[in-house]
């Protein structure tokens, strides 16, 4: 991990000063965790959970909220606003600030769109066969979430086959059981 965020940290900035870093998958394919130490090995960078941008009614409709509040502020060297959604309350709340950095992640299914792709970085893929993935996280999210998952499978397929984004993936990003292996990408490096 510690070679990837050196690199990481060598790329051009490509949002304003930001190295933007997108982190997709499948949902349950382990993309928090990963970002979460990628970030920390980045030195604590801020990181953008799609999660907080998606909502109830729209899981993927998201795109317009994450350019106006995020990626358009900091692509001007500004600092972001976005209110994130309260999943158990369904509104947002309040907006909260975040502020340019030089490497910044944003992670979430999704994170490699087309419409998000031109402000990154690197994408990189949690490389997990989508059944395993959806597996784990109905496992994750237990019983109580079991409808939700039902209407997000079909969601998530009907997502990747109108928008992919492991064909422009920089890396394939491998759970193995200690740590993680960053493998070359379709979409080559940068």
């Amino acid at each position: 991990m510690r070679q990837l965020a050196s690199r990481l940290r060598r790329l051009p900035p490509s949002c304003g000063p930001v190295r933007l870093i997108g982190v997709d998958g499948h949902a349950g394919s382990g993309k928090s965790t990963f970002a979460e130490r990628l970030a920390e090995e980045l030195g604590g960078a801020p990181m953008v959970h799609l999660d907080d941008l998606a909502t109830h009614d729209e899981l993927f409709a998201w795109t317009g909220r994450l350019l106006t509040q995020v990626l358009e502020p900091l692509a001007r060297g500004g600092t972001a606003h976005y209110a994130p959604y309260d999943w158990r309350t369904r509104r947002f709340d309040p907006p909260r600030p975040l502020p340019p950095a030089p490497v910044m992640v944003i992670e979430g299914v999704g994170a490699g769109r087309s419409a998000v792709r031109p402000f990154l970085a690197q994408l990189l893929w949690m490389e997990l066969p989508r059944e395993e993935a959806w597996a784990r996280g109905r496992f994750r999210d237990g019983e109580e979430q079991r409808e939700f998952w039902d209407g997000w499978v079909e969601a998530e397929a009907r997502h990747f086959a109108e928008d992919p984004s492991r064909p422009y993936a920089n890396g394939l990003v491998r759970q193995l059981p200690k740590g993680y292996e960053v493998l070359p990408g379709p979409g080559g490096t940068r």
